[in-house]
Protein backbone atom coordinates (compact mmCIF):
# COMPACT_ATOMS: atom_id res chain seq x y z
CA UNK A 1 0.00 0.00 0.00
CA UNK A 2 1.42 3.38 -0.98
CA UNK A 3 1.66 6.44 1.17
CA UNK A 4 -0.76 7.96 0.08
CA UNK A 5 -3.22 4.73 0.30
CA UNK A 6 -2.04 4.34 4.16
CA UNK A 7 -2.69 8.57 4.98
CA UNK A 8 -6.28 8.11 3.72
CA UNK A 9 -7.25 4.92 5.57
CA UNK A 10 -5.67 6.15 8.92
CA UNK A 11 -7.59 9.38 7.97
CA UNK A 12 -10.76 7.58 8.00
CA UNK A 13 -10.37 5.46 10.42
CA UNK A 14 -8.42 7.16 12.99
CA UNK A 15 -6.61 10.66 12.97
CA UNK A 16 -9.22 12.33 11.27
CA UNK A 17 -12.23 10.19 12.26
CA UNK A 18 -15.77 12.53 10.99
CA UNK A 19 -17.00 11.66 14.17
CA UNK A 20 -14.73 11.97 16.58
CA UNK A 21 -12.19 14.79 15.75
CA UNK A 22 -14.78 16.28 12.81
CA UNK A 23 -17.55 16.12 15.09
CA UNK A 24 -20.15 15.63 12.23
CA UNK A 25 -23.00 13.78 11.84
CA UNK A 26 -23.47 14.37 15.65
CA UNK A 27 -27.63 14.41 15.27
CA UNK A 28 -28.04 10.41 13.81
CA UNK A 29 -25.13 9.29 15.84
CA UNK A 30 -26.03 10.73 19.26
CA UNK A 31 -29.72 9.84 18.54
CA UNK A 32 -29.49 6.41 16.89
CA UNK A 33 -27.14 4.64 18.68
CA UNK A 34 -29.42 3.42 21.36
CA UNK A 35 -28.02 -0.14 20.61
CA UNK A 36 -25.21 -1.74 18.18
CA UNK A 37 -27.85 -2.80 15.81
CA UNK A 38 -29.63 0.40 15.18
CA UNK A 39 -25.77 1.97 15.18
CA UNK A 40 -24.73 -0.85 12.79
CA UNK A 41 -27.71 -0.15 10.68
CA UNK A 42 -27.36 3.35 10.21
CA UNK A 43 -23.10 3.21 9.85
CA UNK A 44 -23.75 1.01 7.10
CA UNK A 45 -26.40 3.24 5.07
CA UNK A 46 -24.21 6.40 5.80
CA UNK A 47 -21.19 4.13 4.44
CA UNK A 48 -23.12 3.50 1.13
CA UNK A 49 -23.91 7.06 0.61
CA UNK A 50 -20.47 8.76 1.25
CA UNK A 51 -18.66 5.82 -0.78
CA UNK A 52 -21.17 6.07 -3.77
CA UNK A 53 -21.11 9.88 -3.81
CA UNK A 54 -17.48 10.52 -3.16
CA UNK A 55 -17.04 7.73 -6.56
CA UNK A 56 -19.62 9.81 -8.64
CA UNK A 57 -18.47 13.18 -7.89
CA UNK A 58 -15.11 12.43 -8.32
CA UNK A 59 -16.49 10.91 -11.82
CA UNK A 60 -17.94 14.25 -12.97
CA UNK A 61 -15.72 16.89 -11.44
CA UNK A 62 -13.98 18.21 -14.45
CA UNK A 63 -17.82 18.50 -15.82
CA UNK A 64 -19.35 20.81 -13.42
CA UNK A 65 -18.41 24.38 -13.13
CA UNK A 66 -17.66 25.90 -9.28
CA UNK A 67 -20.89 27.93 -9.68
CA UNK A 68 -23.30 25.16 -9.14
CA UNK A 69 -21.25 21.86 -7.81
CA UNK A 70 -23.00 22.22 -4.08
CA UNK A 71 -26.28 22.04 -5.70
CA UNK A 72 -25.52 18.97 -7.82
CA UNK A 73 -23.40 17.40 -4.94
CA UNK A 74 -26.29 17.59 -2.93
CA UNK A 75 -28.56 16.00 -5.69
CA UNK A 76 -26.13 13.35 -6.24
CA UNK A 77 -26.25 12.24 -2.19
CA UNK A 78 -30.09 13.04 -1.93
CA UNK A 79 -30.41 10.13 -4.86
CA UNK A 80 -27.91 7.88 -3.22
CA UNK A 81 -29.88 8.23 0.09
CA UNK A 82 -33.31 7.33 -1.81
CA UNK A 83 -32.38 4.35 -3.00
CA UNK A 84 -30.99 3.33 0.28
CA UNK A 85 -34.30 4.02 2.03
CA UNK A 86 -36.35 2.10 -0.68
CA UNK A 87 -33.56 -1.05 -0.54
CA UNK A 88 -33.99 -0.56 3.29
CA UNK A 89 -37.76 -0.25 3.55
CA UNK A 90 -38.11 -3.36 1.16
CA UNK A 91 -35.47 -5.70 2.56
CA UNK A 92 -35.29 -4.50 6.41
CA UNK A 93 -38.41 -3.27 7.15
CA UNK A 94 -38.96 -3.66 10.85
CA UNK A 95 -34.89 -2.17 10.98
CA UNK A 96 -35.93 1.04 8.41
CA UNK A 97 -38.90 1.53 11.37
CA UNK A 98 -36.40 1.42 13.54
CA UNK A 99 -34.06 4.22 12.08
CA UNK A 100 -37.05 6.13 11.08
CA UNK A 101 -36.49 9.69 9.80
CA UNK A 102 -32.74 9.35 10.32
CA UNK A 103 -32.27 7.71 6.78
CA UNK A 104 -33.80 10.41 4.99
CA UNK A 105 -30.95 12.85 7.03
CA UNK A 106 -28.58 11.35 5.81
CA UNK A 107 -28.63 13.70 3.07
CA UNK A 108 -27.79 16.75 5.70
CA UNK A 109 -25.24 14.66 7.08
CA UNK A 110 -22.11 17.22 6.99
CA UNK A 111 -19.15 14.60 6.84
CA UNK A 112 -20.96 13.45 3.34
CA UNK A 113 -20.78 16.48 1.61
CA UNK A 114 -17.54 17.76 3.07
CA UNK A 115 -15.59 15.10 1.59
CA UNK A 116 -17.65 15.56 -1.89
CA UNK A 117 -16.20 18.99 -1.57
CA UNK A 118 -12.97 18.48 -0.17
CA UNK A 119 -11.43 15.12 -1.25
CA UNK A 120 -13.77 13.62 -3.90
CA UNK A 121 -13.87 16.91 -6.03
CA UNK A 122 -10.04 17.14 -6.09
CA UNK A 123 -9.04 13.68 -6.24
CA UNK A 124 -9.29 10.68 -8.44
CA UNK A 125 -12.03 7.92 -8.31
CA UNK A 126 -9.85 5.39 -6.69
CA UNK A 127 -8.77 7.25 -3.88
CA UNK A 128 -12.10 8.89 -3.78
CA UNK A 129 -13.59 5.09 -3.40
CA UNK A 130 -10.68 4.47 -0.63
CA UNK A 131 -12.11 7.74 1.11
CA UNK A 132 -15.83 7.15 1.75
CA UNK A 133 -15.11 3.73 2.58
CA UNK A 134 -12.57 4.42 5.33
CA UNK A 135 -14.35 7.75 6.42
CA UNK A 136 -17.49 5.20 6.49
CA UNK A 137 -16.29 2.94 8.72
CA UNK A 138 -14.51 5.27 10.69
CA UNK A 139 -18.24 6.58 11.28
CA UNK A 140 -19.59 3.23 11.68
CA UNK A 141 -17.34 2.31 14.28
CA UNK A 142 -18.02 4.98 16.32
CA UNK A 143 -21.70 4.16 15.79
CA UNK A 144 -20.99 0.75 16.88
CA UNK A 145 -19.59 1.29 20.06
CA UNK A 146 -21.08 4.28 21.25
CA UNK A 147 -24.54 1.77 20.66
CA UNK A 148 -22.79 -0.90 22.10
CA UNK A 149 -21.68 1.09 25.44
CA UNK A 150 -25.12 2.66 25.71
CA UNK A 151 -26.74 -0.98 25.37
CA UNK A 152 -24.93 -2.64 27.57
CA UNK A 153 -24.83 0.24 30.57
CA UNK A 154 -28.63 0.39 29.73
CA UNK A 155 -29.86 -2.73 29.19
CA UNK A 156 -27.22 -5.10 30.05
CA UNK A 157 -27.34 -6.59 26.57
CA UNK A 158 -25.45 -6.50 23.48
CA UNK A 159 -26.64 -7.29 19.76
CA UNK A 160 -30.71 -7.27 21.06
CA UNK A 161 -33.41 -6.79 18.12
CA UNK A 162 -29.92 -8.75 15.99
CA UNK A 163 -32.92 -10.11 13.89
CA UNK A 164 -33.83 -6.99 12.37
CA UNK A 165 -30.58 -6.91 10.43
CA UNK A 166 -29.56 -10.64 10.49
CA UNK A 167 -33.55 -12.47 10.27
CA UNK A 168 -35.07 -14.69 12.52
CA UNK A 169 -32.05 -16.95 12.71
CA UNK A 170 -30.31 -14.27 14.93
CA UNK A 171 -32.86 -14.00 17.35
CA UNK A 172 -30.76 -16.48 19.61
CA UNK A 173 -27.22 -14.10 19.37
CA UNK A 174 -28.49 -11.54 22.07
CA UNK A 175 -26.04 -11.92 24.95
CA UNK A 176 -27.50 -11.15 28.17
CA UNK A 177 -24.93 -10.42 31.11
CA UNK A 178 -27.66 -10.59 33.86
CA UNK A 179 -31.44 -11.40 34.00
CA UNK A 180 -31.86 -9.01 37.31
CA UNK A 181 -30.01 -6.01 36.01
CA UNK A 182 -32.59 -3.04 35.88
CA UNK A 183 -31.17 -1.15 33.76
CA UNK A 184 -29.70 2.83 34.10
CA UNK A 185 -31.78 5.12 31.95
CA UNK A 186 -29.26 7.64 31.67
CA UNK A 187 -27.32 5.40 28.86
CA UNK A 188 -30.43 5.59 26.86
CA UNK A 189 -31.33 8.68 26.91
CA UNK A 190 -29.57 11.58 25.15
CA UNK A 191 -27.16 12.95 27.60
CA UNK A 192 -25.96 9.06 28.11
CA UNK A 193 -25.18 9.54 24.13
CA UNK A 194 -23.40 13.09 25.17
CA UNK A 195 -21.56 11.10 27.82
CA UNK A 196 -20.47 8.38 25.92
CA UNK A 197 -18.96 9.97 22.84
CA UNK A 198 -17.43 12.24 25.26
CA UNK A 199 -15.57 9.24 27.24
CA UNK A 200 -14.73 7.93 23.77
CA UNK A 201 -13.05 11.07 21.95
CA UNK A 202 -11.28 11.33 25.71
CA UNK A 203 -10.06 8.05 25.06
CA UNK A 204 -8.56 8.37 21.48
CA UNK A 205 -7.27 12.19 22.86
CA UNK A 206 -5.47 9.70 25.53
CA UNK A 207 -4.52 7.10 23.36
CA UNK A 208 -3.14 9.40 20.69
CA UNK A 209 -1.04 11.67 23.78
CA UNK A 210 0.64 8.15 25.03
CA UNK A 211 1.47 7.30 21.13
CA UNK A 212 3.21 10.71 20.84
CA UNK A 213 4.82 10.67 24.19
CA UNK A 214 6.17 7.35 22.48
CA UNK A 215 7.78 8.48 19.50
CA UNK A 216 9.25 11.41 21.67
CA UNK A 217 11.10 8.88 24.02
CA UNK A 218 11.64 6.47 21.15
CA UNK A 219 13.79 9.91 19.32
CA UNK A 220 15.47 10.95 22.17
CA UNK A 221 16.65 7.38 23.29
CA UNK A 222 19.24 6.73 20.38
CA UNK A 223 20.29 10.95 20.51
CA UNK A 224 21.40 9.94 24.01
CA UNK A 225 23.12 7.28 23.44
CA UNK A 226 25.14 9.00 20.59
CA UNK A 227 26.00 12.05 22.56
Amino acid sequence: MTSENTKIVKDGLWTNNPALVQLLGLCPLLAVTSTVINGLGLGIATLLVLTGSNVLVSLIRNFVSSEIRIPVFVMIIASLVTTVELVLSAYFYPLYKTLGIFIPLIVTNCAIIGRAESFASKNNVYHSFLDGIMMGLGFTAVLVVLGGLRELLGHGTLLADAHLMFGEAARGITLIFSEDYPGFLLAVLPPGAFIGLGLIIAAKNWIDRRSAQRQIADIAIPAEAIS
